[in-house]
């Protein structure tokens, strides 16, 4: 029984000293949308991040042990994040996605377009639309927005 309860007691204090068991498991990239924010919450006070390629994610410190990891482009970098000390508590992969669920793809000739349909398709942004369409987009939620603002 006293073996037991070291096993038990030692896995535990393995658990809580893996900083990276709160994100993935089985060092499965941590996963996040284009343009969509995920909070992730480590074991060991972050006093720095470090993203491979900022142009695909970017990640900031809410809090010592709060993360915001924000999907920028797609594609695959990786993060790396340090305590005060500068020793690393974990490096991580991390796949930016699109998110597939509620959305149309249309294609005109080469010229693509982006609509989510949920309930009703109105058109969004989404990397790799057409650049005219993209603009357009830019400019009538810029509009809304100034309007909003007075």
């Amino acid at each position: 029984m006293a073996k037991f309860t070291a096993l038990v007691l030692l896995l535990s204090l393995a658990l809580a000293a893996s900083p990276v068991s709160a994100w993935a498991e089985d060092d499965a990239p941590i996963t996040v949308n284009v343009n969509m924010a995920r909070v992730l919450r480590i074991n060991s006070p972050a006093a720095t991040v470090i993203v491979g390629n900022p142009g695909i994610a970017d990640v900031t410190i809410q809090d010592p042990q709060t993360l915001v990891l924000t999907g920028k482009s797609f594609g695959q970098t990786n993060l790396i994040v340090l305590d005060g000390n500068g020793n690393p508590v974990a490096d991580t992969l991390i796949d930016v996605v699109q998110l597939q669920a509620g959305t149309m793809t249309v294609y005109q000739g080469a010229a693509r377009t982006s609509l989510a349909c949920a309930p009703v398709c109105q058109p969004t942004i989404m990397l790799g639309d057409e650049n005219t369409f993209t603009s357009t987009q830019v400019d009538s939620a810029n509009m809304i927005k100034s309007t909003a603002g007075q």
